[in-house]
C-alpha cells in the first residue's frame, strides 16, 4: 500500500486507528479454546467486528512465536484472512527486527515476500546496513523505533550525546532520513511522550508516525494529535488491550467493536478539528 492509498483510506473512514493483535491464548474467552485454532478464531472475530472503524492491524509477533508452529500458522491465517476479506487494511508486522545486512535481508524476505504484509517494525541500533534491506520493496514500509512508550525508553533513547548535544532518538530520526523517505519509512513514537511530538515533527514533518500507548498505557489521543498531526494526518494510532480484552464473554467481539467505534469517533473529531 502506498502513501496516497493510506491517506485516502484515513480520509474515507474518518479514522487512523490501528488495532493491535496482541493475541494471548491465556486471555482470550474460554469458549474459544474449543476451536481447532483458538488464536485465529479470536483474531477473525475481532477483525470482522472492528474493520469498519480502523485502517490498520498490527499483529505482535511475540504473541505468535511464543506458541511455536501453531502460533505461526495462526499468524499466517490471520494475514491471509485480512488480504482476502479486507484488502484495504494496512498490515503491520510488529516484529522489531534488526540485524546485520544479510540477516535483515532474510527478515525482509519473510515479511514482504512470504507473508506479504505492508510494513514491519525495525530496531535501528545496528545502523544503516541493518535497515536498508527492508527498503528495497516497492509499496512496503519500514517502521523504525524512535521514541517508544515504555519506561525504559529513557535508558538510551533520551541520552544526550556529548559530541552532538542531542538525544539519541533525534540522531536516529535525522540519520535515517539519509536511507529512505516519507513514502517508505515511518517512525514509532509512543503516545506517552506528550510534547516530545513537537520536536519529532520539527525533524520529520512529513513522515507517518506509528503511535502505541493510548488506552491501557494511558496516552492521550488529543495530546498526540495536538503535537503530532500533520496536514495529511500522519498518524497511525494503535490500541491493543483496551479493544482486544474489553470483554471475556461470548460478546467479546461486539464489545470490541463498541470500543473501536468510540476511538474512531474521537479520531473523526480530531480530523475535523485539523481540517483533514
Amino acid at each position: 500500500m502506498n502513501r496516497e492509498q493510506l491517506i485516502e483510506n484515513i480520509r474515507k473512514k474518518r479514522s487512523f486507528l490501528c488495532v493491535g493483535l496482541d493475541t494471548d491464548v491465556k486471555k482470550i474467552p474460554a469458549h474459544l479454546l474449543q476451536e481447532e485454532d483458538p488464536i485465529f478464531a479470536f483474531n477473525r472475530a475481532l477483525i470482522d467486528a472492528t474493520a469498519p472503524y480502523c485502517i490498520a492491524y498490527k499483529p505482535n509477533l511475540a504473541f505468535y512465536e511464543s506458541m511455536g508452529t501453531k502460533g505461526w500458522t495462526a499468524f499466517e491465517k490471520t494475514i491471509s484472512y485480512l488480504r482476502e476479506k479486507y484488502p484495504e487494511q494496512f498490515i503491520i508486522a510488529d516484529a522489531k527486527r534488526g540485524d546485520i545486512g544479510n540477516t535483515s535481508a532474510m527478515y525482509a524476505r519473510t515479511f514482504f515476500e512470504e507473508m506479504d504484509v505492508d510494513a514491519v517494525t525495525v530496531a535501528p541500533y545496528m545502523g544503516e546496513d541493518s535497515v536498508t534491506p527492508f527498503l528495497g520493496y516497492d509499496g512496503k514500509w519500514v517502521i523504525l523505533l524512535a521514541l517508544t512508550s515504555n519506561k525504559g525508553s529513557h535508558d538510551f533513547q533520551l541520552l544526550t550525546s556529548e559530541e552532538s548535544g542531542e538525544s539519541l532518538y533525534k540522531t536516529v530520526l535525522k540519520k535515517s532520513q539519509m536511507w529512505g523517505n516519507a513514502n517508505q519509512m515511518m517512525y514509532v513514537v509512543g503516545a506517552t511522550q506528550g510534547r516530545a511530538f513537537e520536536e519529532v515533527r520539527r525533524i520529520v514533518p512529513d513522515h507517518f508516525l506509528l503511535v502505541p500507548g493510548i488506552g491501557a498505557q494511558g496516552g492521550s489521543l488529543e495530546e498526540v494529535c495536538r503535537y503530532g498531526m500533520n496536514k495529511s494526518c500522519g498518524l497511525i494510532v494503535n490500541s491493543s488491550r483496551a479493544i482486544l480484552y474489553a470483554d471475556s464473554s461470548e460478546r467479546f467481539a461486539e464489545v470490541a467493536a463498541q470500543k473501536a467505534h468510540e476511538v474512531q469517533q474521537q479520531m473523526e473529531i480530531e480530523l475535523n478539528k485539523y481540517g483533514i
